[in-house]
């Protein structure tokens, strides 16, 4: 048997959806991350973006960057351990401790590495994790790197998750791992309860707030400060790569956990530092986040702009109370052709497939910015309703 023999496979597969016309990966943008985009010199109305706030083009984080790149360089040659760490490392997380209202953070190069990191250095043979079915891939995979035991539970399902709880004895580390925003199905944790039944089994809560952080509570530090329950998360978990403009991301917690954690984490111990552009442009944005709470009002507004007018013009979009709002399509082929065929239109979708989603509720997810003005989201909406009505999705 050739080990390559997979390889030839996916390659037929790709082939068949290239040739159908509707292949919908790796397209390449020859601009910003901007409300419209271009792609092969056509504009387009972008909704599938998680630039949330709108900051990857501000000017000042811009400038920011362009500073740290002339006083540091474009690297740091090193992981954190060695010789990688900056002042301008410590002073970002410094902000984020401050910022989260956490005794201290630690940055990692990306937030997929984060949660690899961290939850494969923290769970040993002794230790079980208690997942909710949707959870980001990221954090599946750290916890097949850590020598514990994982369970999940169905999406949002509290009492499936007690059960899972109730199973562990009393001797074995617990710790509950989700999403604060669930990524693809735009709705989110029941962290009231997640946290009631934490500390009713004994369990440690890590939140990744990957699509929290930024957009939800009064401050916009995510979920936990959403629900009034900052003081009950032990874990926060947070990436630059949304609202905060880069490529990054963060944990963030008591200091004798992030300490253990800044020894022990592989994926931070073995990697190159984060870039100095990418750390100067994370501490700007959230300065930003924290002189601007006109951005995320008016986030919320598109937000809720769009999902009255997909609900009224009878789209299926899930539970999602989020600036993510998904379009339930069904087959994943059904979606491949919507998202190619809204291109044609001029808007930019994303296409959700199984196994991201369950088999036969593949979806187009969008997404929304701060920085879309009402012309754009006419511009897409007009768009969607055509190809919907095409497809027999809406009447």
């Amino acid at each position: 048997m050739d080990i390559f023999d997979k390889c030839r496979d996916d390659a037929e597969r790709v082939l068949t959806a290239k040739e159908a016309g509707v292949y919908a990966y790796y397209r390449t943008l020859s601009s910003g991350q901007d409300p419209i985009v271009t792609i092969s010199g056509r504009e387009l109305v972008m909704l599938g973006s998680n630039n949330y706030l709108g900051l990857t083009s501000h000017p000042e984080v811009k400038e920011a960057a362009a500073m740290a790149l002339a006083l540091y360089g474009s690297g740091c040659a090193g992981s954190r351990l060695l010789n990688g760490t900056l002042d301008l490392h410590v002073a970002l997380e410094q902000k984020i401790a401050e910022f989260t209202r956490r005794e201290a953070a630690l940055v990692f190069s990306t937030g997929f590495q984060v949660n690899l990191g961290v939850l494969s250095c923290l769970l040993t043979r002794s230790d079980v994790a208690i997942l909710d079915a949707l959870d980001h891939a990221c954090i599946i995979d750290g916890c097949r790197l850590g020598f514990g035991k994982t369970y999940k539970y169905r999406h949002n399902d509290m009492e499936h998750l007690e059960s899972k709880l109730s199973v562990v004895p009393e001797n074995r580390g617990k710790l509950i791992v989700v999403d604060g925003v669930f990524s693809m199905e735009g709705d989110v944790a029941n962290l009231p309860r997640i946290v009631e039944l934490a500390k009713q089994y004994g369990a440690r809560l890590m939140v990744d707030d990957a699509h929290g952080l930024g957009v939800f509570g009064e401050n916009g530090r995510g979920t936990p400060e959403h629900f009034g329950l900052d003081e009950e998360v032990d874990l926060l978990m947070g990436t630059f790569s949304k609202s905060l403009a880069t490529v990054g991301g963060f944990v963030a917690g008591d200091a004798v956990v992030i300490d253990f954690i800044k020894h022990q984490a592989r994926s931070a111990i073995f990697s190159a530092a984060p870039p100095p552009a990418s750390v100067a442009s994370a501490l700007k944005a959230i300065e930003i986040v924290e002189r601007e709470p006109e951005r995320r009002k008016h986030l919320w507004e598109n937000t809720k702009t769009m999902r009255r007018e997909l609900s009224t013009l009878g789209f299926d979009t899930g539970d999602s109370t989020s600036p993510v709002i998904p379009i339930v399509v069904g087959p994943d082929m059904e979606a491949f052709r919507m998202t190619t065929r809204l291109q044609e239109e001029g808007v930019f979708v994303n296409p959700v497939v199984s196994p991201a989603v369950p088999e036969g509720r593949a979806m187009i997810r969008t997404s929304y910015m701060a920085t879309h003005t009402t012309d754009h989201l006419d511009m897409a909406l007009a768009a969607l309703a055509k190809v919907g009505r095409e497809m027999g999705l809406i009447a």
